[in-house]
């Protein structure tokens, strides 16, 4: 008889690891953990260990899905910070821009500088740019209003052969073209664009149409909608300053309330508002007693009031006043500012017609009001006095126990 071999037992297949039965449910098995695997050179399954993400490996991938370096470490130098400031001439306004430094107009951000007529708006936007220059930044200077006076630059200190260039502004569209252009060009130059003013400028479209205010309605706001945001990165990635002069209207409203509260609003659209890391409005006060007169009696400059309507850098609605002069001695008057911040000191007194002020020795000095400016001669007398106006409004401010403010600043 022939030996019937024996059938071969079938080998159930082993379950992979991938794969683990955890419960059943209508004769199904359900899985129960799945493990990532990963194929190496060998051809062998091995099992991704859990690890950190190489900060540095994902920085580069980024940067080269981007196009371009745009990832940063915030705890190294980075486009958000603010590492440089452009003085605006007056020292308390400075001082009241960032909350415990020194500041002034923010290198690499958008500033909007607002004012009423015959303000100042066009001589604070000059003496920036003259600061400008002498921290080696190229100035474009965009007028709309062909109103620039070649002598009142140099009067002002402008430079007018090295770091600086005039150009008209012809339209909102070429304007914000022509910045693009020069930041691609010159990639390794600073620029401070001043755009003065950003609500005179017409679009093509004002001036291509007719005489219809209809016809280019909104317009221009939706033009810089789309430019800023164009400009912003580039600006922040090169380390440059665009400076807008703008006009403040009057609120025309039927809300009483609202006259009182907004009485004076800033063409150009939301964009400015948004994309702008500081604004600064500048009002004056219609009295006469706000006039500065020479000594024939001539007007030659008024009392300027600047409020922070807006600050990235912890200071917003803060004040200061100052006086700005465009007779013989054009500029903002910084100096005789100065007082005011000291007369709220609680270092200062009067008395019988004399000013008092205690240095932190204890030694009173002793002067008359009408002797403040040949008193600030004295250059330890100065020191003294940048020392207590840096403690007033920088570190007291600082540490929330500032007392100094301008007249109304509490409204």
């Amino acid at each position: 008889m022939k030996k019937v071999p024996k059938r071969k037992k079938k080998q159930q297949k082993k379950q992979s690891s991938f794969y683990k039965p955890d419960r059943e449910a209508n004769g199904h098995q359900m899985p129960h953990t799945i493990t990532t695997r990963k194929q190496n050179n060998i051809g062998e399954l091995i099992q991704m260990k859990a690890g950190k993400i190489n900060i540095k490996e994902m920085k580069k991938k980024i940067n080269k899905s981007m196009g371009l370096e745009a990832a940063f470490d915030l705890r190294e130098k980075n486009p958000t910070q603010v590492t440089d400031w452009i003085p605006t001439g007056s020292r308390w306004l400075d001082s009241i821009i960032c909350k415990g430094k020194m500041a002034g107009i923010p290198v690499g951000k958008i500033t909007e500088l607002a004012g009423q007529s015959s303000v100042g708006k066009s001589y604070m936007a000059v003496q920036i740019a003259v600061n400008a220059q002498k921290r080696d930044i190229f100035v474009v200077y965009f007028d709309s209003e062909s109103a620039i006076d070649p002598m009142f630059l140099e009067e002002s200190g402008i430079d007018l052969d090295n770091n600086w260039m005039y150009a008209q502004a012809i339209t909102v569209e070429k304007v914000l073209g022509t910045i693009e252009d020069l930041m691609n060009d010159y990639p390794e130059q600073r620029f401070l664009f001043v755009w003065d003013s950003i609500a005179a400028t017409a679009c093509e479209k004002d001036i291509e149409g007719n005489f219809d205010p209809q016809a280019s309605m909104a317009v221009k706001p939706r033009i810089l909608g789309k430019g800023f945001k164009k400009l912003t990165l580039p600006l922040a990635n090169q380390q440059c300053a665009l400076l807008l002069v703008n006009q403040l209207k009057t609120n025309i409203t039927t809300s009483i309330a609202e006259q009182y509260t907004t009485p004076w609003f800033a063409p150009g659209g939301k964009a400015i508002e948004y994309m702008s890391s500081l604004r600064i409005w500048l009002t004056s006060r219609k009295s006469k007693a706000s006039f500065v007169f020479d000594e024939n009696n001539r007007r030659i400059g008024s009392e300027v009031k600047a409020k922070l309507k807006k600050s990235r850098f912890g200071t917003q609605d803060r004040m200061c006043g100052f006086q700005i002069l465009w007779g013989d001695g054009i500029g903002v008057m910084d100096e005789e500012s100065w007082l005011e911040v000291i007369k709220q000191s609680s270092s200062y007194r009067v008395g019988g017609g004399w000013c008092y002020l205690k240095d932190p020795k204890g030694k009173e000095h002793k002067f008359r009001q009408k002797e403040w400016k040949s008193k600030l001669e004295d250059k330890k007398f100065k020191e003294m006095i940048i020392k207590m106006m840096d403690y007033e409004l920088i570190e007291q401010f600082d540490s929330g126990k500032s007392n100094i403010k301008l007249e109304g600043e509490e409204e």
